[in-house]
């Protein structure tokens, strides 16, 4: 079944982490996939990291979808503009957009006041997490509101309730992320009298390559990581939140969750998918009810 074949998307940020599980779900069910990022087999990014765009086209093929790798800082307006004229050339049409783009693991400093944190990297931080997608949509959407239909999906941590409630351990990140899921909520206005939808979704406590290299363990073995922190056992593959994006841009009756604030495990019981080894974590609940109540690890119907 291949229910995005003829469906053109772009996964901006998608070199790893949720935007490589994104395109990899994408292609999956048949959709043509444009991948961009900083870093590729040639260049490497401020991040330093191995993982390249062709590395995720190649992932997205392998799927039975077709993966088109661009590089393209989304800090910088001409290139934006550059990747959707290409776009627009190519395929005459966008009909799904992820804004994945983030950038700040390296930048955060935890559990650290507004005053001692670095006002650099703090201000670095929002321009990765909300400038890039402001730009994006500005250039993105004029293309992708030409056909009833089209999906924007804002990726970021923690879903509106959670953040709203909860200090995210730095006040520069509690900003970037709590105003991805405002972002998304002001774009159904503006995209709703053309038929087009706007989410934003969050992954749970995700396996991510930087995720896995912190514990120290791989896919293979990540529940070894148990031994150091109990409730990671709730944690995802990024193939989830992947499935959680395909699931919604395939569902006709999409535009009902227009302005909403979703998360992979709620997504996994509204369309019934699982994550590759079967699983369906239910990680935000189980945080709120388990890991900040103060009980033992334990993800019985968490997961």
């Amino acid at each position: 079944m291949k229910p995005l074949e003829g469906k053109v998307a772009l996964v901006a940020g998608g070199t790893r982490g949720a935007g490589r599980g994104i395109a990899m779900e994408l292609g999956a069910a048949g959709a043509t996939v444009y991948i961009t990022g900083r870093t590729t087999r040639n260049k490497i990014s401020e991040y330093g990291r191995p993982e390249t765009i062709e590395d995720t086209a190649d992932l997205v093929n392998d799927l039975g979808g077709i993966g088109i790798p661009v590089q393209v800082d989304h800090l910088v307006p001409e290139q934006v503009e550059s990747l959707m004229k290409r776009i627009e050339k190519e395929q005459g049409r966008l009909d799904i957009l992820v804004n994945d783009i983030w950038g700040g693991e390296y930048l955060i400093e935890w559990n650290t006041p507004v005053w001692k944190h670095s006002l650099e990297k703090g201000l670095r931080m929002l321009r990765l997490a909300i400038d890039t997608h402001l730009v994006t949509n500005h250039y993105a959407l004029p293309l992708l509101i030409k056909n009833e239909g089209g999906l924007v999906v804002e990726v970021t941590d923690g879903t509106e309730e959670y953040n709203n409630n909860n200090y995210r351990l730095s006040l520069f990140y509690d900003l970037a992320k709590s105003s991805v899921n405002r972002m998304a909520k002001a774009l159904a206005h503006e995209l709703s009298p053309y038929g087009c939808t706007a989410v934003s979704v969050t992954p749970g406590w995700m396996r991510s390559e930087i995720m896995l290299e912190h514990f120290g363990v791989t896919e293979e073995n990540w529940m070894d990581a148990t031994k150091l922190e109990p409730h990671f056992i709730i944690s995802e593959t990024p193939r989830f939140i992947g499935r959680a994006v395909s699931a919604i841009a395939a569902d006709p009756n999409k535009h009902s969750l227009n302005g909403h604030s979703l998360s992979s495990g709620q997504l996994a019981k509204m369309y019934n998918f699982f994550d590759i080894n079967g699983s369906q974590p239910d990680c935000w609940r189980y945080l709120v009810e388990v890991r900040e109540a103060g009980k033992p690890a334990n993800a019985e119907g968490y997961i």
